[in-house]
């Protein structure tokens, strides 16, 4: 891939834009590396931004002293002009490898793999890199991989970006606190317009298609000029298996935001290397537990594991961190003998603990059975906090009973239509509700997974404006 000049200049401002050259370590870029040097097993990862004239190390994992190197081709600076991973598996062998320090110095890479850090606007900063001092060869999901570490590292990078701009907007506030009314009202709709930004990164921009599965989500902010403390997602962890979780964390505004996009990376890049959704929630609370050890940074949330199941529907394994439990929904059955009425059944996690408070918690699993025809229900307590029209508190019977309800006026319990009935019910609410609302659904379709259409099922997308709604 040639790289004009002009090119080149686009993309060292693009690095200039991030502000992240020379900066103090960061124990999130550090994990990042500490992940990828795991997940391939070699003793040297590194996340990398690529100068004019220098190779810079934003994070350094085994290289002991190294804070950058020059800008020699064959490993980073040939990796930036990929489109996906590149991967070396003997640097004695490639003629632009094999005379690069990294190579020739006390490092001795024999093996080298990364993937491009790259910009929501397609330019290339940095990558992240892993080595080894043998030779080897990786597989298509360990590429796979490092691709989505380096997405993690976009993602740190771009909420760190947005962070640095809300801080100089409130800066600036205090500097116009006694300007006119007029512009006061225009520096509150920016600060509004930077936290709907930074949302949105805290956010899925879309849910993945799963095969014989409809999902559907929705996020309301309880105000438009702070960040909320919510947060969901559903991501496919390789040979048809999916990860799903939604949950809580303390607090509000840029603190929360930090700590919502440690719990979001934390559980994707675990949950990619341990298959046990209990070890993936204590490497979280190991995780918040690094970064607050007095437990003031926490969270409560429902992590859950999904397979389609050989009758029929999916085989799900939930596991509890304190949350509220989930709610299955059943549909009424007049099929001769088996008549059954349709009700909400609720799916308690007991024994969870908060995730993040407490060194010694504790997690357990429990399978839970969706059959074609049910869903599952998550949510976060800002639903049943809200105060109906009347003034009173919505409330965990209430939700049951109109969970219920639900399921008994409509034959098929599809997970979109789960989603915009509560919609529908808090607008009716007329003060609206005073905390965050996350809401996510997940049905399993009629017909099995191997008889259904690809692509019958998939996220239910309902585009409604941030930050006060977000909705799939």
């Amino acid at each position: 891939m040639e790289v004009s000049p002009e090119q080149e200049a686009r993309r060292i401002a693009a690095v200039r834009r991030y502000d992240i050259l020379d900066t103090p370590p960061d124990g999130a870029f550090d994990r990042i590396a500490a992940l990828a040097a795991r997940l391939f097993d070699v003793p040297v990862a590194t996340v990398t931004i690529v100068d004019t004239d220098r190779v810079w190390f934003k994070a350094a994992y085994g290289l002991a002293g190294v804070t950058q190197v020059g800008r020699d081709p064959g490993l980073s600076t040939s990796a930036i002009l990929t489109d996906g991973p590149l991967v070396v598996p003997d640097t004695l062998q490639d003629p632009l490898a094999r005379d690069h320090t990294l190579v020739t110095g006390e490092t001795r890479a024999r093996f080298y793999a990364a993937a491009p850090i790259v910009t929501r606007d397609g330019h290339r900063l940095g990558t992240v890199d892993v080595m080894d001092t043998r030779p080897r060869r990786t597989t298509p999901e360990q590429a796979g991989a490092l691709a989505d570490l380096a997405a993690l590292v976009m993602d740190e990078l771009e909420l760190r970006l947005t962070a640095l701009r809300m801080l100089r907007v409130e800066r600036e506030l205090v500097v116009v606190e006694h300007a006119a009314r007029e512009r006061a009202e225009r520096d509150r709709a920016e600060i509004a317009a930077y936290a709907a930004t930074l949302q949105r990164t805290l956010l899925p921009p879309a849910l993945p298609e799963v095969p014989g599965l409809e999902a559907a989500c929705h996020y309301t902010t309880a105000s438009v000029h702070d960040v909320g403390g919510d947060f969901y997602d559903v991501f496919p962890l390789g040979t048809g298996r999916w990860a799903f979780f939604l949950g809580d964390v303390s607090g509000r505004g840029a603190p929360a935001a930090a700590l919502t996009s440690l719990i979001r990376y934390t559980l994707r890049s675990t949950a990619l290397l341990e298959p046990d959704p209990c070890a993936v929630l204590r490497a979280l609370n190991a995780a918040l537990l690094s970064e607050s050890a007095d437990g003031s940074r926490f969270c409560t949330l429902i992590f859950g594991t999904l397979v389609p199941h050989p009758a029929g529907g999916f085989a799900i394994t939930l596991t509890g961190g304190g949350h509220l439990p989930a709610y299955r929904l059943h549909p009424a059955r007049r099929d001769g003998p088996s008549q059954a009425l349709a009700r909400a059944e609720p799916v308690s996690l007991p024994g969870g603990m908060l995730v993040g408070a407490l060194r010694q918690a504790d997690f357990t699993s429990r399978p839970v059975r969706l059959l074609p025809g049910q869903a599952l229900f998550l949510y976060s307590d800002g639903l049943i906090e809200a105060r109906t029209s009347r003034g009173a508190r919505f409330g965990e019977e209430s939700l049951a009973a109109h969970l219920t309800h639900h399921a008994a006026t409509n034959r098929a319990l599809g997970a979109a239509a789960i989603i915009d009935d509560l919609t529908v019910l808090l607008d009716s609410f007329a003060a609206g509700p005073a905390d965050d609302v996350a809401l996510l659904a997940l049905s399993a379709a009629t017909a099995t997974p191997a008889t259904a259409p690809s692509g019958a099922s998939g996220t239910a997308h309902t585009s409604l404006p941030l930050p006060a709604r977000h909705s799939m």
